[in-house]
């Protein structure tokens, strides 16, 4: 199951306001904003969703096209320090190791790989330990 995606802009702020005003129709709101001090990639991000949920994220300090992401929701944090290790042995880069990100929610236990042409993976766990 996809827990959320998220692609580089090239003006994080500018994007907050036209996705607040496209996406209100739709129920769809600003749930939360992440500074650069917080994220992987160093770039200010902002998180939309429903329900308390942010499942569709636009961030800036990446080229946009290369920022491309997609977050898998697996029930366990064993399963993301597979998809981690997997990930690696198949040719994938390091983007950030398994662990808590509390800066993204509690229990959000997470790892990151670029794929072959750069794309950004995760698995995350919601789950406690």
């Amino acid at each position: 199951m996809i827990d959320h995606v998220g692609f580089a802009v090239s003006d994080a702020e500018r994007s907050k306001r036209f996705y607040e005003q496209a996406l209100a129709p739709l129920g769809i709101t600003l749930l939360m904003s992440v500074t650069p001090e917080q994220t992987e990639s160093g770039g200010t991000a902002h998180g939309f969703g429903s329900d308390g949920k942010p499942y569709f994220w636009v961030g800036d300090n990446e080229r946009v096209g290369e920022g491309t992401h997609v977050a898998f929701a697996v029930d366990s944090r064993a399963k993301v320090e597979a998809f981690h290790a997997a990930a690696l042995a198949a040719g994938g880069r390091d983007n950030g190791g398994p662990g808590l990100r509390p800066q993204y929610g509690p229990g959000y236990y997470a790892a990151f790989v670029h794929d072959p042409d750069g794309n950004n993976i995760e698995a995350v766990s919601h789950q406690p330990e």
